[in-house]
């Protein structure tokens, strides 16, 4: 994600990157982020030291993991700099660092960078009120063999959508045995893995003698960099406070 966030910014005639931070573990480390893009040098040295990397900075943007995640808040806050965060599955540590830096600074946090997603969660809200108890929601979320978490963010805001609505609904991970007859307070959240799937996710309602599936199919990974390069932008020279896509989008 941060190698497609460089070759986007690139274009951009309104975006500078002046910091490039990961892991000291990381193979990428103390090398070129322009020439790692494929771009020519940019004079941007990856950095295991994050406040070095946030210097001269108006906005971040993480996409790490959740372990990393309540260092760059703190950092960021002390050092005035907006936080767009990108990373999923966050600990508890995690979320009261973001919430402390929003005191400061602005924070967007987002299972998913998309502004398609945010429409698709607006739809399944919006779906399911009009449908009422009659139909059954179900989600299922589709990624490559290689990601680490399920199920994944944006499952999990889409089932904050549904919740939204339907408060009291059950969620499950997953159904094995003789489970019984669903019932009408349960909804379950699929993960599934293989090959080299961005992202799919798709939320089904499920009636009597109909269903409506609402999906979201990632074809490049370039989206999720457009949704928080855009973010960033929005974050540059706000208040400070929490801030969500909705808000991005207007």
């Amino acid at each position: 994600m941060g190698l497609a966030i460089t070759r986007l910014a690139q274009g951009a005639a309104d975006v500078e990157i002046v910091g490039a931070a990961c892991s000291s573990s990381d193979p990428l480390l103390g090398r070129d982020l322009g020439e790692l893009a494929g771009l020519g040098s940019l004079g941007v040295v990856t950095s295991p030291d994050v406040a070095s990397a946030l210097l001269g900075a108006e906005a971040v943007i993480d996409f790490s993991t959740a372990s990393a995640v309540a260092q760059l808040a703190a950092l960021a806050m002390r050092q005035g700099v907006a936080i767009v965060c990108g990373t999923t599955n966050l600990d508890a540590a995690g979320k009261r660092a973001l919430d402390k830096a929003a005191e400061a600074v602005p924070v967007l946090q987002a299972g998913n960078m998309s502004l398609g997603i945010q429409v698709l969660a607006e739809a399944v809200e919006h779906a399911v009120r009009r449908l009422g108890l009659a139909y059954d929601v179900e989600i299922v979320e589709l990624h490559h063999r290689k990601k680490i978490d399920s199920p994944s963010g944006t499952a999990l805001r889409l089932a904050e959508a549904v919740k939204s609505v339907r408060p009291n609904v059950r969620e499950l991970r997953g159904r094995d045995g003789e489970v019984g007859a669903r019932t009408k307070d349960e909804m379950a959240v699929f993960g599934v893995r293989g090959g080299d799937v961005i992202g799919d996710h798709t939320v089904y309602l499920l009636g009597d003698g109909e269903r409506l599936e609402l999906t979201h199919r990632a074809s490049n990974r370039d989206l999720f960099a457009h949704g928080a390069l855009r973010a960033a932008r929005f974050l540059a020279g706000k208040k400070p406070g929490r801030y969500t896509i909705a808000d991005v989008l207007g």
